[in-house]
């Protein structure tokens, strides 16, 4: 069984024998196009991507394509390959910057042999002297530039460096336009700036971002986690079935990646909205998990490795999410299509594509209908629960950790008295000014985002047959369910509370299937008392 890494180096994959998810078939599609943009969301395979490009570019198919779709079909002569990573150029100093910068371009001319080359003073003066003696030489480079947003979209709040940046570095691109000594030019992102030049008026990139024959470039399908992850799949079957893996069915190894999916797949970034991927990170994390421990845990491992990058991070400084927005995962979230498909400033971006593209949302609707909106959706279980463990931070700040502190247990083993008391606690930690509660959906919008933000399985207005309970949580010996009541004062909060115990009664809310050893059901009134804002009224129902 081959190993699983998430390297970026495509030799490493070749040298170490890991397994390979081979993409190549999509490479002589994309040097026909010459210009080629493409932005992802972080840890999606962009790196890998430029890579193998680039090595195909620089030794051609020999040794490192044996085996891979265009061995036998890659026909281009080798090229030398200047390859950038703005990820690793210094973001806090535009001098240093410049520095690392000119030093990268001086070193390839060397490299290369690029007579009459002088370094510049500013970097865009390099690139342009490095172009045009290539040309009086006739010969031409590929150029690959990987997230080449990072030092905008990490002084999103340092307006004097952003400025810098966004300066030196849209006149860097713009020197790059219509050269004769770029064979291929391959850029990848995170965002779409209209700050930079790559986007303007006259541009000669390809954005292929959400083209339909390039969305599943970067991300795995379905049928290739099932080709090349197989043995995997086996193993994986195998812990979550409590037998060997010879014994593993077809069956099996379908209901493991239907609950893959479920949790990793569900990405869309196909203008017709009809081909989807898995996250790359999480197939590998989740495999490397069931090998290392020998059980199936499905989790948040693109969250914790990559589902808070930069520019989100500091957005999240000076801006509030709209956390309630993103509660009811069934729910499309609807915005402007131009807002969706223009190049846009960070400063004005709509945050919903923002969200968008850091990978917190995804297309849920074709960009092709021809209507004015188009609607974006959380696209699987992983990135759901991560979403809400950003919205509780957000919403709740430094307090969510103490808040959460032993809430597990707590729920599951603890007093009515206990749970109301931190559920009060809970309450008075949102900041009333910005956050009235001022309905009983907000009581229970708060609660929920909490639990689902600490990390516990909790569902609202949960259907049975004989009406939908406010407030289900899940634990592992304890089901417990809530009719929550909201008042004005203290004697309507007791009216109220003698109407939750009667409707828990007579809809028999959380007796269903499966059982759990306890189930624990409570009637509680928020007393909205502008001297109160807390539960007052509760009680256990029998």
């Amino acid at each position: 069984m081959k190993d699983i890494s998430s390297t970026g180096s495509f030799i490493d994959f070749t040298l170490e024998n890991f397994i390979y998810v081979d993409k190549t078939e999509y490479i002589p599609k994309l040097v026909k196009l010459k210009r080629v943009f493409i932005s992802r969301p972080r840890r999606f395979g962009k790196s890998l991507t430029l890579d193998t490009i680039a090595t195909l570019f620089e030794t051609g198919v020999e040794p490192y394509f044996k085996g891979t779709w265009i061995y036998d079909k890659w026909t281009e002569p080798t090229y030398p390959v200047l390859r950038l990573s703005f990820l690793n150029l210094d973001n806090s100093s535009l001098d240093l910057f410049k520095k690392q910068l000119n030093s990268i371009i001086s070193e390839f001319a060397i490299k290369i042999s690029v007579k009459g080359y002088v370094e510049k003073t500013e970097p865009e003066d390099s690139i342009l002297s490095l172009l045009e003696k290539l040309e009086e030489e006739t010969r031409q480079i590929v150029i690959l530039i990987d997230e080449y947003d990072y030092q905008l979209t990490s002084n999103i709040n340092h307006d004097v460096l952003y400025k810098q940046f966004q300066q030196k570095i849209k006149r860097f691109y713009a020197n790059l336009k219509d050269k004769f000594a770029i064979k291929f030019l391959g850029i990848t992102g995170v965002t779409r700036l209209k700050d930079v030049a790559i986007f303007s008026v006259g541009s000669d990139i390809n954005d292929i971002t959400n083209d339909s024959a390039y969305s599943q470039m970067i991300g795995f399908t379905r049928d290739e986690v099932k080709k090349y992850y197989i043995d995997y799949l086996k193993l994986a079957a195998s812990c979550e079935n409590n037998c060997r893996v010879e014994e593993v069915t077809d069956t099996q190894i379908e209901s493991m990646l239907d609950m893959m999916a479920q949790n990793y797949d569900g990405y869309c970034f196909d203008e017709f909205y009809k081909k989807k991927v898995f996250s790359t990170w999480s197939v590998n994390k989740f495999f490397q998990s069931a090998v290392s421990n020998k059980f199936v845990y499905f989790g948040e491992y693109w969250y914790d490795n990559g589902g808070l990058p930069s520019i989100l991070v500091n957005y999240l400084k000076t801006h509030e999410l709209n956390s309630f927005d993103y509660l009811n995962k069934e729910n499309p979230i609807t915005i402007p299509v131009n807002d969706f498909m223009n190049p846009t400033s960070l400063t004005t971006i709509n945050q919903n594509v923002l969200m968008c593209q850091t990978g917190y949302l995804t297309l849920s609707s074709a960009l092709t209908s021809g209507d004015l909106t188009v609607d974006l959706g959380i696209p699987n279980g992983e990135i759901y629960k991560a979403l809400n463990r950003l919205l509780a931070i957000n919403f709740y700040k430094e307090g969510i950790y103490a808040l959460a502190k032993g809430v597990r247990d707590l729920l599951d083993a603890g007093e009515i008295e206990d749970i109301i008391d931190r559920f009060n606690s809970v309450i008075n930690s949102v900041s009333y000014d910005h956050f009235p509660i001022n309905s009983e959906a907000a009581v229970q919008n708060y609660l929920y985002l909490f639990l689902i933000g600490a990390g516990i399985e909790a569902t609202t207005e949960s259907h049975s047959s004989k009406g939908r309970a406010d407030l289900i949580i899940e634990t592992k010996n304890r089901r417990l369910v809530f009719e929550l009541k909201y008042a004005q004062n203290e004697t309507e909060a007791k009216t109220k509370l003698t109407d939750a115990v009667e409707q828990i009664k007579s809809r028999d809310y959380g007796n269903t299937e499966p059982k759990k050893a306890e189930l624990l059901r409570i009637a509680a009134v928020f007393n909205a008392d502008p001297k109160v804002r807390a539960f007052t009224e509760y009680q256990k129902v029998v």
